[in-house]
C-alpha cells in the first residue's frame, strides 16, 4: 500500500530553503513531496488543520498525519532521498536538543547569510 503524500511546509522567501526545495526535488527517490510555502493560502490553511501557529518560523513535515519540524523534519526528509543523502538519518542518534539547537541557529542567520527572494516562491 502506497503511503499519503509528504507534505513539506517552507519558508518561500528563503533563499536557502528554495535551494533546498530544488535539492529535494532532484534527489528525491520517489515525487512524493507535495511543496508548499509556509507564507502562501494553502500552507496556511494547513498549518490551521494541524492547529501550528501562522507565524512558525521552521520547515515543517506532515506525513501520514504525523508534524515534524526543526531537526526531525530534516532528517524526516533525508529518509526519503537517494543514497547518499539519506544516510544523513544517522544522525537522528544525536540528541535532539543538539540538532534542534544547530536547526536554530542556522535558521535565525538564514537570512544574512543566504538573503530573501523578493517573493514568495509557489508551485
Amino acid at each position: 500500500m502506497k503511503q499519503k503524500q509528504i507534505i513539506l511546509l517552507f519558508d518561500g522567501f528563503c533563499k536557502l530553503c528554495n535551494s533546498a526545495v530544488d535539492f529535494i526535488i532532484e534527489k528525491a527517490q520517489e515525487n512524493d513531496f507535495k511543496l508548499l510555502a509556509l507564507q502562501s493560502e494553502e500552507g496556511q490553511q494547513i498549518l490551521k488543520e494541524f492547529d501550528l501557529q501562522p507565524e512558525i518560523n521552521t520547515v515543517v513535515l506532515i506525513q501520514n498525519d504525523k508534524v515534524f519540524s526543526e531537526s526531525d523534519a530534516v532528517l524526516e526528509i533525508c529518509k526519503h532521498l537517494k543514497a547518499p543523502w539519506n544516510w544523513l538519518t544517522a544522525f537522528k542518534l544525536l540528541p535532539k536538543s543538539w540538532r534542534d539547537s544547530l536547526y536554530r541557529f542556522v535558521a535565525n542567520k538564514r537570512y544574512k547569510w543566504f538573503g530573501k527572494r523578493t517573493s514568495c516562491r509557489t508551485f
